[in-house]
């Protein structure tokens, strides 16, 4: 493995730490408020290893919802991942299963995007070397975040109601993903119907409004690009 390369993604990712450290203790606190032990949170970290779905999933923990609903909504949220690893496979291609195994494991939204853009501007690098610098490096920082999360969580009195460090967290994710029209709508829809749904059993209401949102901005995208091809 080319240690330059390594070096090249954590020097890469290294700016990102900023955003993603904070994330990290949120999902350590909130997995403490839903009832987790220090052990599994560390747990659940360690095998979900997801942002968006791993404090979506323990919002829903948090109020008792049946483990179906858990992880199907986790799913939902991940479904993106699909498209990251069809884009970055090509350049894994001629690597064994069990390291695309691993790698796969270590894929993130931060990651993906750093390597896909390394890959296209010096073809000449350690592909797996540099996405190891990246992933494995927001791997450690965040299971560092969220033990310290949950570890800090349990010295905080009740009285301080950190129970909206979860949603404003999404918050925070959520207005800088709307950047275009499809991600727009799917946001606006997704949150409104989520809203909406809020009175369904089960606490489906998520899961129902991050569908929604995502067949909404996939109309939406649908629409557009069928709209400029009719423009030219």
């Amino acid at each position: 493995m080319d240690s330059a390369a390594f070096r090249r993604g954590v020097r890469d990712v290294s700016p990102l730490l900023l955003g993603v450290a904070p994330f990290g203790l949120v999902a350590g606190i909130a997995a403490i408020e839903a009832g987790l032990s220090l052990p599994q949170t560390v747990g659940m970290s360690v095998i979900v290893f997801a942002g968006a779905s791993q404090l979506a999933a323990l919002d829903l923990i948090g109020q008792n919802a049946p483990l179906t609903v858990v992880a199907v909504t986790a799913i939902v949220i991940n479904l993106r991942m699909l498209m990251y690893s069809a884009s970055i496979a090509p350049y894994f291609q001629s690597f064994s299963t069990r390291a695309k195994t691993g790698l796969a494991y270590l894929l993130t939204d931060q990651a993906y995007a750093l390597s896909i853009s390394r890959y296209r501007s010096d073809e000449a690098v350690d592909r797996a070397a540099y996405y190891l610098g990246a992933g494995v490096t927001l791997w450690v920082v965040w299971q560092i975040t969220t033990v310290a999360g949950a570890v800090a969580q349990a010295g905080i009195p009740d009285a301080l109601g950190l129970e909206f460090a979860v949603p404003l967290v999404f918050l925070a994710l959520l207005v800088p993903a709307m950047e275009d029209g499809p991600t727009t709508v799917a946001g606006l829809v997704g949150g409104g119907v989520a809203v909406l749904a809020s009175v369904l059993p089960l606490n489906l209401g998520l899961l129902v409004g991050a569908t929604v949102g995502i067949v909404a901005g996939l109309l939406a995208e649908r629409r557009l690009e069928v709209h400029h091809t009719d423009g030219h």
